[in-house]
């Protein structure tokens, strides 16, 4: 709301009504997008089970009926798909309120899941493994439930980004206290393809992570495209938020590796990493353009290279798009946008070389020696085999090149107005087809100042114009996925030791008396939790039930599972001649077996296993040390103390237009084809 303070002092009804439609209108662009997934996965539901029909069946009537069925569920999964692409193309209303002059950017729409109830399962477990009641965990359950649901709808701005964080760093805690390799927790992630309405549902917690990642990268793409390119602070933003984007899709592609939800395919996630570039590159040439571009030749040339870069980015992303299976679900908008984008900019590189060349004859006063070598840099061979300066200093040769510059941006702005047609989305909107046109006829016009009616028609092509530039968009991963959190359940004792990966006895009451000032063991801990060693096993505690290695989690009434050596000491130096009560834990010895499969349900279609993202760690429990028995009490000391780490001027226009698009839908693969391969 700061950011628009300077528009609110002259407008704000307007701004007031603006932010109120694209809170609303983003909002309903997500409901909407729930409500698609939820008919998709109908669909697909009914489509398996008139397939599965099919195959059990051997009444030609009732085949009949059923091809019937597919077909009309077929014709209905496409016309959904079809509103789900129109949702992908709603641009707009992510742009900015002043962005009546700026070609629109694309942002990523959120994926959507359902919600979830952890209660149950985590009561269950607390109350199992670590022997605790699991009711009195009932306010952390909340706050975690409430953290997850506050996930599905963040505001597009950094708090956003602070929610959907924090929430990814506790999931690994949630999955070292939790979610054991040797049990299922019956809890299922469902999730939906951002781009298919796909859902995928699994009870692997990487599937959680996997999708919070991508979702923190959507954010900042929405984020980038809300700035006010308008201005440089704007627009270093918005570079920012793009270049943010494309290294958190970039940690999801490379951290995440079988992710069973096509949107966060390697291929999908790679192309997705180029067009954030793209756009980064993009808004990169609108600042070096922002106040304004000299009548200069090093200038115009400078700008015919950003320009040419800009062009060659988003042709890279138009071919990544080109390729199968992406351009299969890929919305049409998007494709063209790119294609759009790259004549866009390729001609106006064309135009800023012709403008040199045409308005800026050789003086004397020019530094000859450097404008040969700024032109010669220019190109990857010299037209028509011509040097450098040759073209200088001839007036002829350089009206003759310059017009076969403007000659191919006038046909790029063309082909670009052409392509812009195609797309019954695109052609919505207006503020994009008024800066193509207005390019378009700005070349147009200088193209016809150089021409002369008595001059023969030259067919001579202008060659490509090399693409670079001083200020190239790098991948910038945020610091945003390395939020610090406080573990929700950490009352549990220290994950370190107290893990869903570890097996505990129930906790076991033990009386400590004094001999001689002695109770028959040395304890080590730091840092906690504290464990017995040493222990002489004729003293009264070894006969009461305490054991090598035992971990103390409590000490009369006090929980000492986070105390250190030192802390229990304070506790237990003042024991009596009746003694104190102590609590402890041993650790199981288990074998641990195999890792169980992963189910993974996409929709309602037929269940299939993946063995991927499960960690398997084979812990050994701690070996027993050899009993010596101390002198007295007063010898007490740590021991062998353990160590850990926590690692935890260009043309414009005046009015803006909408968007949506179209394009032929792809027909969804039958559900015999979903395992996991064909799940690319």
């Amino acid at each position: 709301h700061r950011s628009f303070l300077g528009f609110c002092t002259t407008q704000p009804t307007q701004h007031r009504s603006f932010l109120g439609f694209s809170l609303t209108g983003r909002s309903k662009l997500q409901n909407e997008r729930a409500s698609l997934n939820q008919q998709i996965i109908r669909q697909m539901r009914m489509r398996a089970g008139a397939e599965n029909l099919l195959r059990a069946t051997s009444n030609n009537k009732v085949c009949d009926m059923v091809v019937l069925e597919l077909s009309y569920i077929n014709s209905n999964l496409q016309l959904l798909m079809e509103q789900l692409e129109g949702l992908n193309s709603s641009v707009e209303v992510y742009q900015n309120i002043q962005e009546t002059s700026s070609i629109p950017l694309i942002p990523l729409g959120l994926k959507e899941t359902k919600e979830m109830d952890f209660s149950v399962s985590f009561k269950d477990f607390i109350l199992e493994h670590y022997s605790e009641d699991g009711s009195s965990f009932e306010e952390e359950i909340a706050d975690l439930m409430d953290l997850r649901q506050a996930c599905r709808t963040p505001s597009r701005n950094d708090a956003g980004i602070e929610t959907l964080a924090k929430y990814f760093s506790h999931i690994p805690l949630l999955e070292s206290r939790f979610f054991s390799a040797t049990r299922q927790m019956g809890i299922f992630f469902t999730w939906y393809d951002s781009f298919t309405g796909v859902p995928v549902c699994q009870q692997n917690v990487s599937l959680e992570k996997a999708s919070i990642l991508f979702n923190i990268g959507a954010l900042y793409t929405q984020i980038g495209t809300r700035c006010n390119r308008q201005t440089g602070s704007g627009l270093q933003d918005a570079i920012t938020a793009f270049q943010k984007a494309a290294g958190v899709l970039h940690h999801l592609k490379e951290t995440f590796t079988h992710t069973p939800s096509f949107d966060m395919s390697p291929s999908m996630l790679s192309m997705l990493i180029k067009m954030m570039l793209a756009q980064a590159q993009e808004c990169l040439f609108e600042k070096i353009a922002l106040s304004g571009i000299r009548n200069e030749f090093f200038s115009l040339l400078k700008m015919a290279h950003e320009a040419a870069k800009v062009g060659d980015t988003y042709d890279q992303v138009h071919q990544s798009m080109s390729q199968t299976p992406i351009k299969d679900n890929v919305p049409f908008f998007w494709s063209t946008v790119a294609q759009v984008k790259t004549h866009h900019y390729r001609s106006l590189a064309h135009y800023f070389l012709a403008t040199a060349l045409l308005d800026h004859q050789l003086r004397p006063s020019d530094d000859e020696d450097q404008q040969e070598k700024a032109l010669s840099q220019a190109y990857d061979a010299m037209p028509d085999g011509r040097s450098p300066l040759d073209i200088l200093r001839k007036r002829e040769e350089r009206r003759r090149i310059g017009k076969a510059h403007l000659r191919r941006a006038v046909i790029g702005h063309e082909e670009g107005l052409r392509i812009h047609s195609l797309c019954r989305h695109l052609r919505k909107l207006d503020v994009l087809q008024a800066i193509l046109q207005a390019s378009h006829n700005r070349s147009l016009a200088k193209f016809n100042d150089n021409d002369r009616e008595d001059e023969f028609t030259d067919y001579m092509e202008a060659p490509d114009i090399v693409s670079k530039t001083e200020h190239k968009a790098e991948m910038e991963t945020p610091m945003a996925t390395k939020v610090k959190v406080t573990d929700f359940f950490r009352r549990l004792g220290p994950l370190s030791v107290f893990s869903a990966k570890q097996r505990w006895t129930a906790p076991r009451t033990v009386r400590l008396r004094l001999e001689d000032r002695d109770l028959g063991f040395t304890l080590r801990g730091d840092p906690a939790p504290v464990q017995v060693t040493s222990l002489d096993p004729l003293c009264p505690a070894a006969v009461d039930g305490l054991k090598e290695g035992d971990y103390i989690v409590a000490v009369g009434d006090a929980d000492c599972k986070w105390m250190v050596v030192s802390e229990v000491m304070r506790l237990l130096k003042d024991v009596d001649e009746d003694g104190i009560d102590i609590r402890v834990v041993s650790l199981m010895d288990s074998g641990l077996p195999m890792p169980t499969k992963s189910a993974t349900y996409c929709g309602g279609i037929s269940k299939t296993y993946s063995m991927i993202c499960l960690a398997f760690d084979d812990d050994k429990s701690p070996k027993g040390r050899k009993v010596t028995k101390k002198g007295s009490f007063l010898s007490w000391g740590v021991k062998n103390h353990l160590k850990s780490s926590s690692t935890l001027s260009l043309p414009t226009a005046d009015y803006s237009g909408t968007l949506p698009w179209n394009k032929p839908c792809p027909t969804f693969p039958s559900s015999s084809s979903y395992n996991d391969s064909a799940l690319y």
